[in-house]
């Protein structure tokens, strides 16, 4: 396996612009639902909570990591497992055992499932031409 299929050949200049407005404004969300995490990344929950400390810590690395990656287009396929697992927990949080609606106004999952469905569109189709992956497969092919 060549180190340059880890990084999806980008689609077209119009559809890269659609993925780098896509991945800048989820990114930056994502980055600002991280930083609280971040500061306090085994323990964000509370004291009571029933998730591990070290799953506290990758949802944290997930959402501060993961977006700042969204936004720089690196590691775009990595990062986006991470926000996937993340978000597909969120999901089943809200929606499963929580009893949540899709939508509603003191709590939903639409959401957590909207962020599960873009970190889908980045896993598959990768983050465009305008990102440091585009830039770092074009590197390898010409080895």
């Amino acid at each position: 396996m060549k180190l340059a299929s880890v990084f999806p050949a980008p689609p077209s200049t119009t559809a890269s612009v659609g993925l780098l407005v896509l991945r800048v404004v989820a990114g930056a969300a994502f980055m600002l639902h991280g930083w609280s995490k971040i500061q306090n990344p085994f323990g964000w929950m509370g004291p009571e909570a029933s998730v591990p400390g070290v799953f506290q810590a990758l949802a944290a690395l997930s959402e501060f990591g993961g977006g700042l990656a969204w936004i720089l287009g690196a590691l775009v396929p990595l990062a986006s497992l991470g926000i996937f697992f993340t978000m597909a927990v969120a999901t089943h949080f809200h929606a499963v055992i929580k009893g949540d609606p899709f939508v509603g106004h003191t709590g939903s999952y639409e959401i957590a499932l909207l962020y599960l469905a873009l970190a889908v569109a980045m896993m598959t189709v990768g983050p465009g031409k305008f990102s440091v992956d585009a830039l770092l497969r074009k590197k390898l092919v010409k080895e």
